[in-house]
């Protein structure tokens, strides 16, 4: 059994969401649970097939997508993936890297994973083991341009949508339109529609409150030269990420949704 179709990336970019959205679609069937981390376990013999999916798929007939964002972050996991389905799709959403790193930073707090204040956090140093990169990675998953670089290496241009994260909320209609005509499946249900105005997310951390406007400017300057290279990669428009000013839309209603 193969997977058909990722939500690869990125940690904090709306894969939750996104993966909720299209398990409404009744011609997609969704993983369960929402990551399976597969392609990123290093523990795994990968000169052996992998094991049985279909517990994870029970919808037949249908194309069988996952969402583990750490895909496009994880040396080989696309490696692994093109290895696994050549003719796979994968789906990028790209969320500004800044407030990413805020985010990640906000949900590990929470989960009690991380004990540092943010400023500690994000201090450049080398992440050496596996952990570190799972969990206290909030600058370098960032860096987006080497990512897509990676991608491209694996896959044709046609097999990747890269999506900016406050599309689904500005433009949720025409965007997942968008993703549906990439799936090759009829277009958004009313399902899909209505779900979309819920924002769901696996930790609420958003009352630990806003980063400092200092930390604001270094990881703003530390991100630009990535964010101009990740534009012209993926064809996005992103130039507004580069405006010191720059605040994410509102969002609809937020709400901890786990795996969903």
């Amino acid at each position: 059994m193969q997977i058909d179709f990722f939500v690869a990336g990125v940690q904090k970019g709306a894969t939750t969401a996104l993966h909720g959205i299209l398990s409404q679609h009744p011609e997609l069937s969704l993983s369960s649970p929402k990551e399976l981390h597969l392609f990123d376990d290093e523990s795994r013999d990968w000169g052996a097939a992998l094991p049985d999916l279909s517990p994870h798929f029970p919808a037949p007939g249908r194309l069988r997508g996952e969402a583990t964002p750490i895909y496009t972050f994880w040396p080989r996991a696309i490696e692994r993936i093109a290895a696994h389905n050549p003719g796979a799709r994968l789906i990028m959403l790209l969320r500004h890297p800044t407030l990413r790193a805020h985010s990640q930073w906000r949900m590990q707090f929470r989960k009690g994973v991380e004990t540092r204040a943010f400023v500690e956090a994000i201090a450049p140093v080398p992440l050496i083991s596996e952990s570190q990169l799972r969990q206290h990675s909030y600058v370098a998953r960032g860096f987006y341009a080497g990512q897509v670089r990676r991608l491209l290496a694996h896959f044709p241009r046609e097999n990747l949508l890269f999506l900016r994260t406050d599309a689904l909320w500005l433009r949720p209609a025409p965007t997942l339109g968008q993703i549906c005509d990439f799936l090759g499946v009829a277009a958004p249900t009313a399902a899909m529609l209505e779900r979309a105005t819920v924002y769901t997310v696996p930790v609420l951390a958003r009352d630990l409150g806003e980063m400092p406007e200092p930390l604001r400017r270094d990881l703003d300057r530390r991100f630009a030269a990535d964010i101009i290279e990740t534009a012209a990669l993926t064809g996005l428009g992103l130039s507004d990420w580069l405006d010191p000013a720059y605040a994410e839309p509102m969002r609809p209603q937020e709400t901890a949704g786990g795996q969903v």
